[in-house]
């Protein structure tokens, strides 16, 4: 994540406030990709693809576990993780893919559809009831966990990697490889 970016959510201290500002970050990423062109729409989607895969991957750490812990929770959190891997399948499609592309905006709708329809349950279904059941200071100490996740993050989807277990594994080998080829890429562009 950019230092722009980690500097609009490092005065927050809930957990949920933290996240429903992603999902905000998210939308207009999206919005900024669709109405872009050329070297814009690159950058916009290269910032889009690294906030989801990092979000995502927080959310699958910290989150979703806490979210089971909830009468109920299981069949939540289940249903996201279904729709995080689908969007992380077709978010590796588009990231192997020329932005100019024609079929890129297409798949790249579809997958923003997919993508704010799920922000939107979970922050109905599922961080509306973890603000209800967890304290002030519980949600403070959320935030704080979540921004660390995402710091050791990867920063590329990694479909089939939904759980807790499975990112604390895979996470950081696959954070190191995709942090130096974003700094290839980032060095390549400069050229």
């Amino acid at each position: 994540m950019s230092s722009t970016t980690k500097g609009q959510y490092s005065s927050t201290d809930d957990v949920i406030d933290l996240l429903k500002a992603q999902h905000g970050q998210i939308r207009d990423l999206f919005d900024l990709v669709m109405h872009s062109e050329g070297q814009e729409r690159k950058e916009a989607f290269e910032k889009l693809v690294r906030l989801l895969a990092v979000h995502e991957t927080a959310e699958e750490e910290i989150i979703h576990p806490m979210a089971r812990s909830l009468p109920g929770g299981d069949g939540i959190v289940d249903d996201r993780l279904a729709e995080e891997r689908e969007a992380k399948e077709v978010l590796s499609e588009l990231d192997g893919m020329d932005p100019g592309d024609p079929a890129f905006l297409k798949s790249l709708d579809k997958l923003r559809m997919d993508v704010l329809t799920h922000a939107r349950a979970e922050e109905r279904y599922e961080f509306d009831r973890l603000r209800d059941e967890f304290s002030p200071a519980q949600l403070k100490g959320f935030a704080a966990a979540v921004r660390a996740a995402e710091g050791t993050a990867p920063t590329h989807p990694r479909p089939g990697v939904e759980s807790a277990k499975k990112n604390m594994l895979a996470g950081p080998p696959a954070a190191i490889m995709d942090r130096v080829r974003d700094m290839i890429r980032d060095a390549r562009d400069k050229d």
